[in-house]
């Protein structure tokens, strides 16, 4: 087990070779800054240095020193169940404006530190020294300690929870074994050392891994990472014990909820990346106007709701031609991944799985899905966004190998079901372009469309079906975890054994070179053998008041309401 750290303020000795390989332009001024912060460097000094050696301006123009204080924002999301926060599979508002992170991966993608004040890894990236941030306090006065950061990540890792977290974090964090239940096999996971998780001091502790991973702390931004308050015992519920600036005070699902300031914040007056925290407003109230975007831009333009996504991009062109309303877009790598479970017939055999690749038209898709506001994507669920994508030969649609696979699969008039949802609109418009194309290789799908509410509580369960999947910093991230083994996230039950081996290397090389020929392999197995049909990524659009002051696009659709205010 590595212990070897830097003394306060030295740099891991990889940051030397970053250098380097910036100024022979090997990697790019992004790159750079996102590699040297994920070692603990500090991003205002990333971003200097970055500028000294490429002469590019050093940091990100800072948003407006002067915000007005008061009123109340209406916005418009999606309000799901929020009872187990840890477990949850949606990402919602009133649990991050509850609860703070550990660390924050701001719109730059940059990753910083929020409750923590900084990090160090050791050479090896086998040991993580975490520096709690003094002065945090929860919302009933307690000072947050090394010890509820600890509780958190054991509580996240825990079997019993249900936590996707286990799914980034098992490879470095945990052992796994195979034990029977009721004649089944079932995989259990506990820490893999009793050291595994070490406190230091009240304010610091550290992650003693098995395997080196440089992500760490993304990880500790997945937004089931919310830090709870231990003695709740992880169930969230209106008024629960948090550290966040803007506590959930009144909640109706699927209707609206109501978050109000904490005034006691303890990040009032900093600035952690994204410009001087408030919070400005004294509350927000958040209603939702379903998955229909029509209901929602007609709220925008009668002045209902200051803001919100645009899923619907028949509704764009609408929401720009809006004199009071700005309309952002960022490329993201959020889709949509048609799947089915590798365990269920006729989805257990590789060659079927391929076939519905091979006759898929990514170009044709992205055009009837999404209206052509994206672009294709390759059937291994790695974007060009990301820094350890590899490009390979484009895959094409070969209806003829998908008729001579599915005939030697004993397929060659495949009948399946489609489950997806009415709304986003996007998503049953992809699921009509795949069943329209398929025809021509013999295979019959049935659409099945079902009502979110009941979609999301079984989309683990059907046996092929549209799942939407947001936005991640890295692909090993998204890698790990939807198609890592026995991971709670893995919808279609893919397991690999090539696969895991490859991913969980890729995790733990410093090397952009060496980590993206990791990844090419990953790619190709997922072309070759993996679950799922991939035709697109979504450019990623809302639309907000120009009264709403401080908005910033994030990649993965996050608010941060502690940076927002009213004017005029």
């Amino acid at each position: 087990m590595a212990t070897s750290l830097r003394k306060e303020g030295e740099s891991h000795p990889y940051v030397g070779e970053l250098k380097r390989q910036l100024a022979d332009k090997e990697i790019s001024r992004r790159d750079f800054v996102r590699t040297a912060t994920l070692l603990g460097m500090s991003a205002t000094a990333a971003y200097a240095t970055a500028g000294k050696i490429t002469g590019a301006k050093a940091v990100p123009q800072a948003k407006a020193a002067e915000m007005p204080a008061g009123g109340t924002a209406t916005l418009a999301a999606r309000i799901q169940d929020f009872t187990n926060p840890h477990a949850d599979s949606w990402s919602n508002v009133g649990i991050r404006t509850t609860y703070d992170y550990l660390t924050k991966t701001h719109v730059d993608n940059v990753t910083r530190p929020m409750l923590l004040e900084s990090w160090s890894a050791s050479d090896d990236l086998r040991t993580w020294e975490m520096k709690v941030r003094p002065g945090v306090k929860f919302h009933n006065g307690r000072q947050f300690t090394a010890d509820d950061a600890i509780w958190n990540i054991q509580h996240m890792l825990d079997d019993a929870t249900g936590s996707s977290v286990l799914g980034l974090m098992k490879d470095y964090m945990l052992d796994e074994t195979v034990v029977q239940v009721d004649g089944k096999d079932v995989k259990r996971h506990s820490l893999w050392d009793a050291n595994a998780i070490e406190k230091v001091d009240d304010l610091t502790f550290r992650l003693n891994t098995k395997a080196a991973n440089l992500a760490i702390p993304e990880h500790l931004f997945h937004y089931p990472a919310a830090m709870l308050d231990p003695e709740e015992g992880g169930i969230m519920k209106v008024g629960s014990n948090g550290t966040g600036p803007f506590p959930m005070v009144d909640f109706d699902l699927g209707r609206r909820m109501r978050m109000e300031a904490n005034r006691d914040y303890w990040a009032t007056g900093m600035d952690l990346g994204g410009g001087k925290i408030g919070p400005y407003l004294d509350a927000v109230e958040v209603i939702d106007l379903g998955d229909d975007t029509s209901a929602f831009v007609a709220a925008l333009a009668s002045k209902q709701v200051l803001g919100g996504g645009i899923t619907d991009f028949a509704q764009v062109a609408i929401a720009e031609k809006m004199p009071h309303v700005t309309v952002y877009n960022k490329t993201t790598s959020i889709t949509v991944i048609a799947r089915g479970h590798t365990t269920t017939a006729p989805f257990d055999d590789p060659r079927v799985r391929k076939a519905l690749r091979l006759a898929t038209d990514q170009s044709g898709v992205l055009a009837i899905g999404i209206q052509g506001y994206g672009s294709v994507a390759e059937h291994h669920h790695v974007s060009p966004v990301h820094p350890d994508y590899h490009k390979l030969p484009f895959f094409s649609q070969n209806i003829e190998e998908a008729k001579r696979l599915l005939a030697e699969a004993g397929h060659p008039n495949l009948e399946m079901v489609i489950e997806t949802r009415s709304n986003p609109a996007f998503e049953l418009n992809t699921a009509q372009a795949l069943q329209e194309q398929w025809k021509a290789a013999g295979i019959n799908a049935t659409i099945n469309v079902n009502p979110s509410s009941q979609y999301w509580p079984n989309w683990t369960k059907f046996p092929f079906s549209l799942t939407g999947w947001t936005h991640r910093p890295l692909a090993v991230m998204l890698l790990a975890l939807a198609y890592k083994s026995g991971v709670p996230w893995n919808e279609s039950n893919y397991s690999n054994a090539e696969f895991d081996e490859i991913l969980a290397q890729a995790e733990g090389v410093l090397d952009a070179k060496e980590r993206s020929l990791l990844v090419k392999r990953l790619e190709e197995i997922m072309q070759e053998d993996g679950p799922l049909v991939q035709s697109w990524w979504r450019d990623q659009y809302s639309a907000y008041d120009k009264r709403l002051l401080g908005f910033t696009q994030h990649p993965t659709a996050y608010w941060s309401l502690e940076e927002y205010a009213l004017g005029s």
